[in-house]
Formats: C-alpha cells, structure tokens, sequence
C-alpha cells in the first residue's frame, strides 16, 4: 500500500440520524447543550464519492449524541454549477450555524462564500479549493501529490508486465477549469517526467463529468494509437468510462489504466483488472472532519486553515487488507 499524506435529492435536505460510523467522537461532544444546525453542500448527488461525503457528515452528527444536526444538498451533476450556487445562496438565507461545501467552481461561489462568513456563520470548504481567504478551514487531497502517486503506479504497472518505458499515455479528464482536476492532472505528468522521461501524454479529452464520453475518448484513443501504453483517468465518472472501454476490447491486464476515487463499479473494474490501481481520497472523512470543523470554531477552537487528507494507492494487492476496505467501505468502520 502507497499512502500520500495523511442519496440526496438534488434540492432536497435530510437531517442527519444515521447510525455511527465515525473515525473518531466527535472531539465536541458534551461542551454545551446548544444544538448546531450544519449545512452540507456537495458538488453532485450523482456519484458514490459525494454520497460518501455526506454520509461522513451525517456520521458526525450521529456520533454528537443530538448535539449537531445535519442537512444535505447537492445539484444531481457536477456540471450544474448555477444550481449549487442557488442553493448556496439559498441556505445562506436560512441562516444555518455553519456550512461546509464541496464547491465545484474555484470563482463562481467567492461571493455567497464571502458573504456567510461576513455573516459569522462559519464555511469549512472540502475538496476544491476557492480562491478567497475568507474560509475557516480547508479540507483536501493534495491533488498534484495524488496525481504523482498516480504516475508512479502507471510506471509500476509498466513495469510488472515487461514493458518498455517509452510511448504514449492517454489522459482523460472529467472537465476543463476545475482546480483539483487541473492538479491531479499536473502531478501525474510533472512525475511521469521525471521517472519516465520517455512516455509522452497525449492532449488531454475532456468529458463533461460524463461517463459515456469518457468512454467514446478512450475508445477513439485506442483506435488512432493502437499502440497507447494506458490512461490516466482523474476522476471517478472518467475512471468508469476507459474501464468500460477497456472490458469491451478485452484488454484488462494489457493496456494499465490508473484512476481517481473509488465507486462501485470502479472497484469492480479493479477486481476484474481493467483498472490496475484506484487513487482513494477519504471523501467520509472530508464529511466528518468538516462538520467537527465548523462546530470547533464555533465554539472558539483552533481550527487548522488547511489539512491534507491524504491519498492512498489501492491494488489488487492490497485490496483485502483492513485499512483498505474500510477506507472504501465506510460501514466497515
């Protein structure tokens, strides 16, 4: 195992009364009789990643003991950015006691973003970072050392199977401007050219978060560069789209595929060889840690401004191991 660092409706809340299934209680617990309303916000109810994000946060309020109650939103694609712009803006309005998002633009919710914490309702961001100072705190991957982590796994793949280190490498990528693709992006070819010089990224395809797109780029890939080493796919909707590509020609365990994040049927491609290795953030412990976030500050702690969450390299390998599946199976812990 290689470590780097340390469903809802598209409009509608939930509050929070799922069983426990924290990382740790909440550090909070039992220091005021006050009950907390938090808003959770990601950036689509469309994927298992998300989805893992708020169970975390809903985790936390369980584990609070009624101490903390959690809502739940989300635009059903990381495409409709104007939609969770309007629900930020929306719970703003509602004057909640703290928000924590996962915002899908860098620019778009500066102004909302600003505006709560002009407010003193404190904004813990998760994932994606915004381009303002006005935050509490920041919780992230490091996406450039993922990406290089990424990279090395590709090489290693390479290697297991007896391959020349020269070629071409296909990179297929969710969407164009989103900081923390740009990152992983970055990391993978900054590293690929340092421990093989020799392998050439073709240009980057761009999907729209769409996993039959992502599917057409690496199927065109593949029929104009018969000869392409792999893919580097950064995400999860892209990771299932060159995995569905590579089943359909029966190339798994021929043509090494490295994605980000870790849904159902990512896992499942990686079980049947056509990924070879998934980088896995810890989307339950962004949703978790986040919510504890926001209640520290509120009641007057240190609240670190950033904190690397880290990202894990996962293989066949090392797939059964306890650290691993409950990293991508949160029930489990």
């Amino acid at each position: 195992m290689i470590v780097v660092g340390c469903s809802t409706n598209s409009n509608t809340a939930s509050t929070s009364e799922a069983p426990s299934n924290s990382p740790s209680k909440t550090s909070s617990e039992g220091n005021s009789s006050k009950t907390y309303n938090i808003d959770v916000i990601v950036k689509a109810t469309d994927s298992d990643f998300w989805q893992t994000v708020l169970k975390g946060a809903e985790g936390a309020a369980a584990d609070s003991g009624g101490k903390i109650k959690v809502k739940t939103y989300g635009p059903p694609s990381e495409k409709d950015i104007d939609q969770q712009i309007s629900i930020l803006e929306n719970v703003i309005s509602k004057k909640p006691d703290g928000i924590v998002i996962a915002s899908t633009s860098s620019d778009a919710s500066i102004p909302a973003i600003e505006k709560a914490m002009g407010q003193n309702i404190p904004v813990v961001l998760v994932d994606n970072r915004v381009n303002t100072d006005q935050f509490t705190s920041f919780l992230a991957t490091d996406n450039k050392k993922g990406g290089a982590l990424a990279a090395d796994m590709f090489v290693e793949a390479l290697k297991g199977q007896g391959k020349e280190l020269k070629g071409t490498i296909g990179i297929i990528s969710s969407m164009a401007g989103v900081q923390v693709l740009i990152n992983r992006n970055e990391g993978f070819i900054e590293r690929l050219k340092e421990i093989a010089p020799d392998i050439k990224p073709l240009e980057t395809r761009y999907t729209d978060a769409d996993i039959m797109k992502a599917l057409g780029a690496a199927e065109d890939i593949l029929t104009k560069d018969p000869n392409v080493l792999g893919f580097f796919a950064d995400n999860n909707s892209t990771g299932v789209g060159v995995a569905r590509a590579i089943t359909e020609r029966n190339l798994s365990g021929k043509v090494p595929v490295v994605a980000y994040d870790a849904d159902n049927e990512e896992i499942n491609a990686l079980k049947s060889g056509a990924i070879y290795a998934l980088v896995v953030q810890d989307p339950y412990g962004m949703g978790y840690k986040g919510v504890l976030s926001v209640i520290d500050s509120l009641e007057g702690k240190e609240v670190a401004k950033e904190v690397d969450t880290g990202a894990t390299a996962v293989t066949q390998a090392n797939f059964d191991t306890d650290e691993i599946q409950k990293l991508l199976f949160p029930e489990k812990r």
